[in-house]
């Protein structure tokens, strides 16, 4: 399993928070069971409150796997995937 940091940003009026349809759909969505069923491990999650971003910290197969699992959130805005590394490998490689 590889890591990566996803960032979903979206525009105020798309925010699918004040969306009471869509709302659900996402946060079901990001449950353990259906990010199972993609192959991804939701290691952690977070929105930056008043800037319409979310991030998470997820461990999947390749970056496909997790831009398949990204997809609905895309609909809403852009989706970034970044692999990523946990601190302690990069210091033991010795570089970012």
């Amino acid at each position: 399993m590889s890591l990566f940091l996803v960032q979903h940003r979206h525009s105020p009026d798309r925010c699918p928070a004040a969306d009471p349809q869509m709302a659900p759909k996402l946060l079901s969505h990001l449950s353990r069971e259906n990010a199972e069923r993609f192959g991804i491990t939701i290691q952690g999650e977070a929105v930056v409150d008043g800037a319409h971003t979310l991030y998470l910290i997820l461990e999947g197969a390749d970056g496909e796997s997790v831009n398949r699992f990204m997809q609905p959130f895309a609909q809403a805005g852009s989706v970034e995937v970044h692999p990523a590394s946990p601190c302690e490998l990069v210091v033991q490689r010795g570089a970012c």
